[in-house]
């Protein structure tokens, strides 16, 4: 298995290489139009290789992507956190009520009736 994952990363990377050397022409990213530009007095560019454009897209949107789920998986940690922590007070309990069943016994009839 470990060798499959190296082979699609391995060809994951020249896929990836090749389309990065495919399109290293120059493009320029703008704020606003130009229409509205004209209007608001300025405009922000930029030149970027169309690549980096590409595949800065794709890593915004996997970010974007994993903090939406992170924050949507909120409650579900929420309530595993509350269930654990139940039934660690639970467990508290039981051991705490063994104690005080078997106090004033022998101890040695106190750890045969608990193993049995």
């Amino acid at each position: 298995m470990r060798y499959i994952r190296y082979a699609f990363l391995g060809t994951l990377g020249i896929v990836l290489i090749s389309v990065s050397l495919a399109n290293r022409a120059m493009v320029e990213l703008k704020l606003i139009p130009d229409v509205l530009a004209e209007t608001v007095g300025f405009n922000l560019g930029i030149s970027l290789p169309l690549f980096v454009v590409v595949l800065g897209g794709i890593s915004a949107g996997l970010v974007i992507g994993f903090v939406w789920e992170w924050l949507r998986e909120h409650k579900h940690r929420r309530a595993v956190g509350q269930k654990t922590r139940e039934v660690h007070n639970l467990e508290r309990e039981v051991t705490r009520l063994k104690g005080e069943k078997h106090q004033g016994k022998d101890e040695v009839l106190a750890i045969l009736d608990e193993a049995g």
